[in-house]
């Protein structure tokens, strides 16, 4: 009995040991499971840091190149290292020297013919090699020497305005000024005026330091608030001209136009309206939130729209121009919003647009012949993932960049010869070549993770094969070009006016600076010298855009 009892004894300490066994393993257990976790959390946050210094990297390492940060942004060395690698990728040929080519018309100063003035310097005294006197030593052809420089005059004329006496009731009646003059008031002529102009509203030069500039240049001195007056005038003589009309009709006629959009700061963003304006604002919004709703059963949606809601937007200018610099339009906008991107292309045009990849363009299809994406856009979207990698994983988007460079050339190559389309073999090969690039751009980057959304090699795969017949529309109309740079030029005038001045200080200033750089610009590519053009506008009768002729 004893025995047993010892044995059973024994068995229940066992059994105590066992159970404190398992406690001690359930609680080590429970404190891996803990560790376990914290490990994985830690883990997950190294790699969310990682992907995210991954996108800082990407972003601090764009340039012009890649991107469309300005040269005037770019990191120092950037544009050394630029030329560096372009020299190294740039294919010369052996027998090209450098510099200027045979047959390239330089820009250097000519020898006018005519010279206002002519005048003979002192004979030399002495010979340059031996020193010897050349008095009485016989004289030779003449070289010679031009100098270019401006007088600068002030000149005060005053204007006589006669009257004459009405025999019937006595009236006198006086001879009207000259435009630009006032009766019993001294003004400003056209030079002074021009100058004022130019400083402010092209040479981005606020209006303080544009009349200290007149002063010291002109020798005249104005008050600011003269320059800003001058701008006002002739911003109205424009608007009295009909100057926004006739652009709009000269650019409704126009087969291409190339659009783009850059944000600007404007300090007051609410523009001042009369009641009727009011209204009529307020039944357009109406009927753009019914349209909206309609639209949106079908999947259209503003770009600019997050999680369903309309954001009041930043202020934007608007540039429009023909791709040969012809024309251009620039003007003021109170957001990015496609409703008024699309409002500011001319409801009359059908033809093709070039654009540089923003969305809000893609709704006036309904009313346009066709959209090309600006393919240096794409080039650039290109190059920034190409530096991504890892490897070589991404040199599917340098095989893009190859056959956007040979689909151009294979375009410039064709119109010198005078055929109006590529050989469908050639477009046929380029395509292929995009698709299977494309396709490897998905496929290696579906499931690779980034630090908000899609890695941004799949980004770019998913775009070029949504928007690829607009991408290849400069391949089937030798009308459309390529690029849209045209457009990008006409927006660094609004970047250097902002990075000059800072800001506007209203929709309206900034509607009137995009008036008269239209103005400006249009009439300069015409020929027309910004005086004259100041002057005209002064008078009354500015140069317009030439209208569409009547079929």
């Amino acid at each position: 009995m004893r025995l047993v009892s010892d044995e059973a004894g024994a068995a229940g300490e066992q059994g105590d040991l066992v159970s404190r066994l398992r406690a001690v393993i359930a609680a080590k257990d429970e404190q891996v499971a803990v560790l376990a976790a914290g490990l994985e959390a830690s883990q997950e946050r190294e790699r969310r840091l990682e992907l995210r210094v991954a996108e800082l990297e990407r972003r601090l390492s764009m340039d012009s190149t890649d991107s469309g940060t300005p040269g005037s942004k770019e990191r120092i060395g950037a544009k050394e290292a630029r030329k560096a690698r372009q020299q190294s990728e740039r294919e010369r040929r052996k027998d090209r020297g450098r510099g200027g080519q045979p047959g390239h018309e330089g820009k250097g100063l000519r020898r006018d013919p005519d010279p206002g003035e002519t005048k003979t310097a002192e004979l030399p005294a002495e010979c340059r090699k031996c020193g010897a006197g050349l008095d009485g030593a016989e004289a030779v052809d003449p070289r010679w020497a031009q100098v270019i420089d401006v007088e600068i005059l002030r000149k005060v004329t005053e204007v006589l305005l006669p009257g004459l006496s009405c025999p019937c009731c006595g009236t006198v009646t006086f001879a009207e000024p000259p435009p630009g003059l006032h009766a019993g008031a001294v003004s400003y002529g056209p030079v002074l005026n021009a100058a004022a102009v130019l400083l402010s509203a092209y040479g981005n030069v606020p209006a303080e330091r544009a009349a200290q500039l007149i002063g010291m240049l002109l020798g005249t001195e104005v008050s600011p608030g003269w320059v800003d007056k001058a701008a006002a005038r002739v911003n109205a003589q424009l608007k009295a001209a009909g100057f926004d009309e006739a652009m709009i009709a000269a650019l409704s006629a126009e087969d291409v136009l190339a659009a783009d959009e850059t944000p600007v700061n404007v300090l007051d963003k609410t523009p001042p309206a009369p009641e009727e304006e009011k209204e009529k604002e307020k039944k357009e919004k109406e009927k753009e939130k019914k349209e909206k709703e309609e639209k949106d059963g079908a999947g259209e949606k503003d770009p600019e729209e997050k999680d369903g809601k309309s954001p009041a937007g930043a202020p934007h200018v608007l540039i429009i121009r023909t791709p040969d610099g012809r024309l251009t339009s620039l003007l003021a906008l109170g957001s990015r919003r496609k409703g008024s991107v699309g409002g500011g292309i001319p409801a009359a045009f059908t033809g093709y647009l070039m654009t540089d990849g923003y969305t809000g363009y893609q709704h006036l299809l309904s009313r346009i012949a066709g959209i090309q994406q600006c393919c240096q856009h794409v080039i650039r979207r290109a190059r920034a993932v190409q530096k991504l990698g890892p490897g070589g994983v991404q040199n599917w988007a340098a095989d893009i960049i190859k056959v956007l460079g040979q689909a151009h050339r294979a375009v410039e190559e064709a119109r010198a010869r005078g055929s109006t389309a590529l050989d469908p073999q050639v477009l046929d090969d380029l395509r292929e070549r995009y698709d299977t690039a494309v396709r490897s751009g998905m496929i290696h980057n579906r499931l690779r993770d980034w630090d908000t959304g899609n890695h941004p090699g799949y980004s770019l795969a998913c775009w070029l094969q949504e928007y690829k017949e607009q991408v290849f529309l400069f391949t089937r109309d030798f009308a459309v070009v390529w690029t849209n740079n045209v457009s990008e030029r006409g927006a660094k005038a609004a970047k250097r006016h902002q990075a000059v001045s800072g800001y506007w200080q209203s929709l309206p200033t900034l509607a009137r600076w995009c008036r008269l750089r239209s103005y400006l610009d249009s009439a300069a590519a015409h020929g027309i010298t910004a005086l004259d053009a100041i002057r005209a506008a002064i008078e009354g009768k500015p140069w317009l855009p030439p209208l569409p002729a009547l079929a």
